[in-house]
């Protein structure tokens, strides 16, 4: 089962009070009803989990510094290009499989349908917004020894550092 969280606030659940550069701070999942919401909480209104939570961890709010020197992502339309050209190059369809999950998780395609029955094995059906196109992905699992290639690969081609 799939939830929505919604990203940091920023802001203690408790007081209010904006997080500052640095800070420390508590998160929190809880089950309200069908639907599940993120709170988040100063170190000192932390006062453990609440009974019905479903997990909660720490955080630290990033500085300007950080911001500045994380790695940038490729545009979706960077990738929504590669991702296109890789459809012909059989060498590559374990890393545009890759691709393509990163895409669905950055919200540039959307998984439409999952096909099991197709004569290339399980087969994902996406949508992309940008182009309105449907994509048929076959799932090719890379192996052990392929993981870093890709990670490699990918890292080099869709990230920038900023400095």
């Amino acid at each position: 089962m799939d939830y929505e969280v919604q990203r940091c606030t920023r802001h203690c659940a408790a007081s209010g009070r904006e997080f500052q550069e640095g800070e420390e701070f508590y998160s929190v999942l809880v089950a309200e009803g069908a639907s599940v919401r993120r709170y988040d909480y100063a170190v000192d209104a932390w006062s453990g989990p609440p009974e019905k939570s479903l997990g909660y961890w720490k955080s630290r709010m990033p500085t300007r510094e950080a911001q500045a020197n994380k790695p940038k992502l490729a545009p979706g339309e960077v990738m929504l290009q590669l991702f296109a050209e890789w459809e012909a190059a059989p060498d590559k369809q374990d890393l545009r499989y890759v691709l393509a999950l990163l895409m669905v998780r950055r919200r540039i395609l959307r998984l439409e349908e999952t096909l099991t029955d197709e004569p290339e094995g399980e087969v994902l059906v996406l949508y992309s917004p940008r182009d309105e196109n449907l994509y048929r992905v076959p799932v090719v699992m890379p192996g052990e020894a392929r993981i870093q290639e890709i990670q490699d690969e990918l890292g080099n081609l869709l990230f920038a550092s900023s400095s």
